[in-house]
């Protein structure tokens, strides 16, 4: 995998169990934060002013795999890296890796859908075709 974003983490003790190891869900909120950390490093608005900016709701998730290959623990110095979306009409697929050192702790896949709000269901959103200059921010590499 060929990271588009990465950034390091250190790992708190809230993420942890008492034995001092991460709780498996607290590894996908770290996919989760590092996806939308990835849009505003392409260069995207920060998510809470997307739609102001661009009439965007977001991209929430609606499917994840994870594959858990090692532990990671409380005070460890991780890298959470990110490749660029795979695009389809209006969903796209990111990997994700947690490594620790050369060792992947955890391995796995967000498939999320651009959403925009639904103009005949007052309140309600829908899913719409992902912005061809979206798209291009992610093929800058």
């Amino acid at each position: 995998m060929a990271a588009f974003f990465q950034r390091r983490l250190r790992i708190e003790w809230g993420w942890c169990d008492p034995a001092g190891i991460v709780f498996a869900p607290r590894f996908i909120d770290m996919f989760s934060e590092n996806t939308v950390q990835m849009f505003e490093f392409a260069g995207l608005p920060k998510k809470r002013d997307m739609r102001e900016a661009m009439g965007v709701v977001g991209y929430p998730l609606v499917d994840l795999q994870a594959r858990f290959v090692r532990p990671a623990a409380y005070g460890d110095d991780v890298i959470v890296e990110s490749a660029a979306p795979d695009f389809g009409r209006s969903s796209f697929t990111i990997a994700h890796r947690i490594l620790l050192g050369d060792s992947v702790c955890v391995e796995g896949t967000e498939k999320r859908v651009w959403t925009v709000y639904d103009e005949v269901a007052p309140g309600g959103i829908k899913s719409a075709p992902t912005p061809e200059d979206v798209r291009r921010l992610f093929q800058k590499t």
